[in-house]
């Protein structure tokens, strides 16, 4: 399977990967010490999870993971970020070490290695241990104590075979959906009293990223989300609405850890704790720049008439002070989500524009779609193509790409989708386990030999 065209060459040395996360893909959930999440109370409680479904079983990647290692190595990426479960690895989020735990990575790791693969390793894909969240979790700034302790612990183990290492997989998410709009886990409905969230969990990046570098890490970077911002008209309210809607998606998470400062003195002074001296940590500590891209916004003042004031199908409360609406005119993923290739350009032209020479190396550590098709999925080849050749515009502009991630080798547990939502290159039958390549897989496959040989267009 192949596309019309060859991709256009990338330059040498240009990270190819895939991504995955440990809560999505995993399972075991109760085998070999592993503490209970947030992610597995949200789960089990009743009306969480659209389908029903939860996360015990997963993928079944903790069994399956050499035949998943040998799909990587097929496929040819040169590059899995993959992440590790802080609450298989410290079950109560401090104190005792789970060996076992540790014993999976490493092994996961060497095989990695072995087939020529770079290991990156995001350590929080949003499974707080149960035991922290219940004492607060990131609404406490223990927490990012915790956090960087158990970092620690990881890079002790793993740190002489991982050269690229992730904190944080999208620390907005977890704030606005997670405790300020209730609908991912822990399930708190605090909407902007949720903001020591993502404070907290900046702070825990930093004081993590000072334990890997105290381990002899010199490549550490963050996996942010970020799209365009998009007003839906020229009158005062929508451009009003999109600029505060930008500041709490985009720059809250961005100025801090690239600027050393929050985008708003006001919204500084909502945060707890010492804020200037924790920017002082938080600062500075990137070697590089993760970014999530999926698809735009549009934002307009919030109007209750609006049929699509949501918020990734989420309802939003009338008291927030933005609507968001469908963008028109645009094909849409299974997600429902827009498929727009130069939103990712624009993403990127964004970034260099607003943080000039603080921007460092970027790469985009999560771009993919949900289709509901098996394994004929040219859609999937469809988005990928067209958002790779997008990507391919903005090199020598300014911006300085590294890589590029898929998300995701496996179909898996999509959060409060359960296993609805498939956004895998690798089908699975969540019955039987089988994974099942797509075309996808087989374009990607064929498109990464192309690039080696230098047959790019």
């Amino acid at each position: 399977m192949t596309s019309p065209q060859p991709l256009p060459a990338f330059p040498d040395g240009f990270l190819w990967g895939v991504s995955t996360s440990a809560f999505q893909i995993e399972g075991a959930v109760e085998e070999d010490g592993r503490g209970p999440s947030s992610w597995d109370a949200f789960s089990r409680t009743p009306g969480r999870i659209r389908d029903g479904t939860d996360a015990t079983v997963a993928t079944g990647h903790y069994h399956r993971w050499r035949e998943d290692v040998a799909l990587l190595r097929e496929l040819g990426v040169g590059a899995y970020r993959f992440s590790v479960s802080w609450p298989r690895v410290r079950p109560a989020g401090g104190g005792e070490v789970n060996p076992a735990g540790l014993d999976f990575y490493d092994r996961l790791v060497d095989a990695l290695r072995e087939a020529g693969i770079e290991p990156v390793p995001t350590l929080f894909h949003w499974d707080t241990p149960l035991p922290l969240e219940e004492r607060g979790g990131w609404l406490e700034r223990d927490t990012a104590r915790r956090f960087a302790d158990y970092a620690e612990v990881v890079a002790a183990r793993l740190g002489d075979r991982v050269t690229h290492w992730i904190t944080l997989n999208e620390p907005a998410e977890l704030t606005l959906l997670g405790y300020g709009l209730g609908e991912h886990a822990p399930g708190r409905r605090l909407l902007f009293d949720a903001l020591p969230a993502a404070h907290h969990q900046l702070l825990g990046h930093g004081l993590a990223a000072a334990a890997l570098r105290a381990r002899g890490a010199r490549s550490i970077g963050v996996a942010n989300s970020h799209g365009p911002v998009w007003p839906l008209s020229g009158r005062e309210e929508d451009t009003g609405a999109a600029g505060f809607y930008d500041v709490v998606t985009n720059r809250l998470f961005a100025d801090p850890l690239l600027l050393g400062r929050y985008p708003d003195e006001g919204l500084a002074a909502l945060l707890p704790g010492p804020v200037t001296d924790d920017l002082k940590v938080i600062g500075g500590s990137l070697d590089w720049y993760g970014v999530n891209y999926y698809q735009p916004t549009l934002v307009g003042a919030p109007d209750p008439r609006a049929q699509a004031n949501a918020f990734a199908g989420i309802g939003l409360p009338a008291e927030l002070p933005f609507g968001i609406r469908e963008i028109p005119g645009r094909e849409r993923t299974g997600f429902g989500w827009a498929v727009v290739p130069e939103g990712l350009s624009e993403t990127l032209r964004t970034l260099r524009d607003r943080y000039g020479d603080r921007l460092p190396p970027v790469m985009i550590t999560e771009n993919g779609c949900a289709y509901p098709d098996p394994v004929h999925d040219t859609r999937r080849i469809a988005f990928l193509d067209a958002h790779l050749r997008e990507l391919h515009t903005t090199l020598g502009d300014g911006v300085d790409v590294r890589g590029y991630f898929v998300w995701s080798l496996l179909d898996n547990f999509e959060w409060a989708e359960g296993h609805a939502q498939r956004f895998g290159l690798v089908h699975v039958d969540y019955a039987t386990l089988e994974r099942t390549p797509k075309d996808s897989y087989r374009w990607l496959r064929d498109a990464l030999r192309a690039q080696r040989d230098g047959d790019g267009g």
